[in-house]
């Protein structure tokens, strides 16, 4: 089950584990990606803390934790190559893994439509 947040964060629930990264219209915001920066395994994030931070040719963005949550595992392929984010956003360009602290939580994102309804 896919689940979104209003700052173009997408993430995979698989029972208490999520994996997480950012959305395709994100991706094409942000245009090329020269640079990733994730977070270290095993840290402890808070909703809506930063998680992460992406650099482009245009701009460095954050990007934000949608849950409580501990970091178990992180993609290190967007770091050696950060264009995998650009080519697949909500695929092989994930960001990290994190067992949520209250899985019940992600019922209060948004779904796939709400989803779209906000980028319009």
């Amino acid at each position: 089950m896919l689940k979104f947040t209003p700052d173009h964060e997408w993430l995979k629930l698989d029972g208490d584990v999520a994996t997480i990264g950012i959305t395709i219209h994100a991706a094409e915001q942000l245009g090329d990606l020269v640079f990733v920066e994730l977070p270290e395994v095993g840290a402890e994030l808070t909703k809506d803390g930063n998680a992460a931070t992406v650099e482009s040719v245009k701009a460095a963005s954050d990007v934000y934790c949608p849950l409580d949550g501990e970091v178990t595992e992180v993609n290190q392929a967007i770091v050696d190559d950060p264009a995998v984010v650009n080519s697949d956003p909500q695929g092989a360009g994930w960001f990290f893994k994190l067992k949520l602290k209250n899985p019940s939580d992600a019922d209060g994102l948004l779904d796939e439509s709400a989803y779209k309804d906000l980028i319009g």
